[in-house]
């Protein structure tokens, strides 16, 4: 899955970039703001912050009664990517339809509360949002709330004086809403800012040890996103 959204990233940065390369060639005088209707795609890029909550619920195939919360830690870092959509306008107000995948360094780690003198880290490398949006055109500045599904590859490590001793990996499903104020300042570009949240539920993960495979332990872990993103999109 984090294969297949990074490819789709590289090919929308492709299409992206293709009439910006045109552009180069020459100069172009550009008509009056049109309307938002239409194909674009784009790129985007900027920080996200991952909460998680990590809930012990056995320990070598022994079940952990009552279940012991081990902490949680924000993940942090930047990401980057791209996204493609279709939008169509009916007076002031315009409905869509997006596909977004960025590739991310999110990260963090907390002390376990139940594993004394072990941290758990957490990782989010890959982030794909695929959503609805409506919003309200002021001409060429457009507001907009948008929903729908979100996934993550997530990689959660045990951490013992430094070296990992056990691992969960997954790509999770969850939901997201976000809101952006996009404003066009040529009769094809636009610039937006927008803020995300994505609630990923919590999933309950088997952790292998490392470096000999081997059961180590069952953790339920939450997970919430938040995302807040510049882009740029170009509207054929």
């Amino acid at each position: 899955m984090r294969k297949l959204l990074l490819g789709a990233v590289g090919l929308i940065l492709l299409g992206a970039a293709a009439p910006a390369a045109a552009a180069d060639l020459g100069s172009r005088t550009y008509a009056p703001f049109p309307n938002w209707s239409g194909f674009y795609m784009g790129i985007n890029g900027g920080g996200g912050w991952s909460h998680n909550c990590l809930t012990n619920t056995s320990t070598f195939g022994g079940p952990t009664v009552p279940s012991f919360g081990e902490g949680c830690n924000t993940a942090t870092g930047v990401m980057v990517g791209g996204q493609a959509g279709y939008r169509w306008q009916t007076s002031s107000f315009v409905f869509g339809l997006e596909a977004q995948g960025d590739w991310a360094n999110l990260s963090g780690s907390n002390a376990s509360l139940f594993n004394v003198g072990t941290s758990n880290q957490a990782k989010t490398d890959a982030l794909g949002l695929f959503t609805g949006q409506v919003g309200y055109a002021w001409n060429n500045v457009l507001w907009y709330v948008k929903g729908g599904a979100a996934l993550a590859n997530n990689t959660y490590n045990g951490i013992l004086t430094g070296v990992a001793f056990d691992q969960a990996t997954e790509t999770r499903w969850g939901a997201v809403v976000g809101t952006g104020i996009e404003v066009g300042f040529a009769s094809c570009w636009s610039l937006a800012l927008e803020y995300d949240h994505a609630f990923m539920g919590s999933q309950n993960l088997i952790f292998t040890a490392v470096p000999v495979a081997g059961l180590s332990r069952n953790d339920s872990i939450s997970q919430g996103i938040d995302m807040f993103t510049a882009r740029i999109n170009y509207r054929f």
